[in-house]
């Protein structure tokens, strides 16, 4: 059978099943796959395979590679790899990413340039696959057309392989008689990932998505009755293409004894684990906020968990309890919520490679892996839904479940389970005939995966403490009467909090002893480059509205500590370009900020109000930071250009992060007058040199 490799580059398991999605297709068109996690490099050798290579890659952070692909770009990465290292090698990739970041797919382009770089050629297109509008639409016709190019590929003669290598090794050494810069080759990389228009998608991506926008469109003016459980012409009447039925792999078996003593800590990673109490708690907004923001602070005296400003860590956290008991009752295994969970691989299964969860530790509860193993808010993949099918009795939902997730049924997909992240439970309870086995969820739920947030301290001025702040996210569910949820991680500390907030009465019990303070599971992340510069003279442009100032309350703690310390050491400027919604209500920080700022730790702060409304004969204020960067946008050059200062952008990624990219980009066009394109190529260079540095979320 024809053989081809297949690696998966994935950072929470969407690369993988991605992959191992492939991997069930390819026997039914005639192939047979290798498939590895791109870090098993003792199991393939790029060096030396003749099959065809296909590659799924993930990224994370702020464009960068998964770990699992770390070691793999380093090695790629080194400039004295020839140029016809991998000339032999012909390859497809899929990479995955988020629009609304400002290095979109970049795990996969980075690995996806090297190879060709190196002299791999393409025997199919890249695809870019978008989280923001749904990965299925570039994944699916990607996987679809794959086996034609396997088949194109396998079927070329050996004349005319012979001959592609002959004219490859003549093309590699016509490179070689030229010389070439790796400096400028990385940032016309990096320029091209800034570009707006994105111009390295391919035919099919565009027209796909396309296609769905126009579906899109038809479906709000021609279907405004349709609903997560119903549907009304042209797709209640459609023929439908569906996926095929995911096969079963687990055998699931309940009995009454525990085998183990239950840890939170056994669910996560291999990072250390400290568990750690809550010292303090602040609510730094006022009631009538838009959102409600806390400052928590935990105690790490008594661990060896150590930070630096810039930082950030995680927290491991539970789901609701409420939603937990909701999904028991719905599945009918209330009475035996306290049973031990044991797993099997079904004898009989036809998954390929099939292997027990990693994330379900053995013998533990049916009610602790619910609550701490599962992401149980996760939004249904469409295989989850196809494998839901089979489990529902009636036929009018049977055939509403199969419509969202076909092809014809892209658009009710998005609108009804995607953009109102509807979950498995919110789908049990709108389908009450779909009676699956626990099985299934246990087969189709991910991991949960414990939630990052940046250190908003300096350990130099709170030693043994670790502070940071969060807005308690709150979203309406348009899917169930559950009419108001709150973030998983976010909700769950809000509680946990509760009795430590100044006002709150019950902090202390009835006879005046304090109550114990709780305690909560964190680990630290992967070290980034997100810090204050070594040399204390370099100026900092900070730029963090709403919580995105936290990272910057632990700069400037730290750059007093230090200016104490060394009171003669020259001390670069300091701008912090701070944003929120009203001044009187959540100016977060707003005495710390003052007070750096009388002290002049910090040299220059400049704050917008987004809502507030001029008062009397004021001209309108600049609304957001982007403003005032532009309004002060000849000081910024003067520090980002002549002075090698470094700037820093935390918060939000979908709009802000992007808004202040462009700003950039635009002052940099005017205050040097150049174009547009080497604006952005001397912003590429910034980050290169790691003096334009971001720590962004969706």
């Amino acid at each position: 059978m024809r053989r081809f490799l297949l690696l998966y580059a994935t950072q929470q398991g969407q690369a993988k099943a991605i992959a191992e999605e492939i991997l069930e297709k390819a026997v039914a068109h005639g192939f047979s796959a290798d498939l590895h996690c791109i870090s098993e490099s003792d199991k393939y050798d790029l060096k030396t395979e003749t099959a065809p290579l296909v590659m799924v890659v993930s990224t994370t952070g702020n464009g960068d590679p998964p770990d699992t692909a770390r070691k793999f770009v380093k090695e790629i990465q080194d400039k004295t790899l020839p140029v016809d290292f991998f000339a032999h090698l012909r390859y497809g990739l899929l990479g995955l990413g988020d629009s609304e970041y400002t290095y979109f797919c970049n795990g996969g382009k980075v690995i996806d340039k090297r190879l060709q770089e190196l002299g791999a050629q393409h025997f199919y297109g890249t695809g870019h696959a978008d989280d923001c509008v749904g990965l299925e639409l570039v994944v699916e016709p990607w996987v679809d057309g794959l086996w034609a190019a396997l088949q194109k590929h396998f079927m070329s003669s050996r004349g005319k392989e012979e001959m592609t290598g002959t004219l490859k090794t003549a093309s590699a050494a016509s490179r070689r008689t030229d010389p070439v810069n790796p400096e400028l080759i990385h940032i016309e990389s990096q320029v091209e990932l800034l570009r707006l228009d994105d111009s390295e998608r391919k035919d099919f991506e565009v027209s796909d998505q396309n296609a769905v926008n126009r579906g899109q469109s038809s479906a709000l003016t021609a279907d405004l009755e349709s609903s997560l459980t119903h549907s009304v012409p042209p797709l209640s009447q459609a023929s439908l293409n569906i996926p095929a039925l995911p096969p079963e792999y687990l055998q699931v078996h309940l009995c009454e004894s525990l085998s183990q003593e239950e840890s939170q800590a056994s669910v996560t990673s291999m990072d250390p684990i400290f568990q750690v109490p809550i010292s303090k708690a602040v609510q730094l907004t006022t009631s009538d906020a838009i959102k409600t923001t806390l400052l928590v602070e935990l105690d790490i005296s008594k661990t060896e968990f150590s930070y630096q400003p810039g930082d950030a860590f995680n927290v491991i956290c539970p789901n609701s309890e409420s939603e937990v008991q909701s999904l028991l009752q719905r599945l009918q295994l209330t009475d035996q919520r306290e049973h031990c969970v044991l797993l099997k691989i079904k004898t009989d299964t036809k998954k390929k490679g099939a292997a027990l969860p990693q994330h379900i530790p053995e013998g533990c509860s049916l009610q602790f892996i619910l609550t701490w193993c599962l992401e149980i808010r996760a939004v249904p993949k469409k295989a989850f839904l196809r494998a839901l099918v089979d489990c529902t009795s009636d036929n009018a939902e049977r055939r509403r479940l199969q419509e969202l997730c076909s092809r014809q049924g892209a658009a009710d997909y998005n609108r009804f389970i995607r953009d109102t992240c509807a979950s498995v439970l919110d789908l049990l309870l709108a389908f009450p005939s779909c009676q699956p086995p626990l099985s299934l969820l246990l087969e189709h739920l991910p991991k949960l995966q414990p939630r990052p947030y940046s250190c908003a301290s300096s350990s130099l001025a709170h030693p043994g403490k670790l502070r940071f702040a969060f807005n308690i996210v709150e979203f309406s569910s348009n899917t169930t009467s559950r009419v108001l949820q709150r973030g998983v991680c976010t909700g769950w500390l809000a509680t946990l909090v509760e009795s430590f907030l100044p006002s709150n009465t019950c902090a202390s019990h009835a006879d005046g002893v304090k109550a114990r303070a709780p305690e909560i599971l964190i680990s630290p992340r992967a070290t980034n480059s997100f810090h204050l510069p070594s040399d204390p003279a370099v100026p900092i442009v900070m730029v963090g509205p709403g919580t995105g100032v936290a990272p910057f309350l632990g700069f400037l703690q730290h750059r007093e500590k230090l200016q104490e310390q060394y009171p003669d050491e020259h001390f670069g400027e300091t701008w912090l370009f701070f944003g929120c919604r009203h001044q009187d209500r959540d100016y977060l920080f707003r005495e710390e900020l003052r007070h750096f700022q009388k002290c002049g730790i910090l040299t220059h702060l400049k704050v917008s109000f987004s809502r507030d409304a001029p008062v009397g004969e004021e001209a309108a204020p600049v609304k957001y930071v982007q403003d005032n960067i532009q309004l002060h946008s000849e000081q910024v050059a003067r520090l980002l250009l002549r002075e090698n200062g470094c700037i820093y952008v935390c918060g939000d990624a979908k709009n802000m992060a992007k808004d202040v990219n462009d700003t950039l980009v635009e002052i940099i066009s005017k205050e040097v007058g150049v174009d547009k394109l080497e604006a952005m190529k001397t912003l590429a260079t910034l980050k290169e040199e790691k003096r334009y540095l971001q720590d962004i979320w969706t």
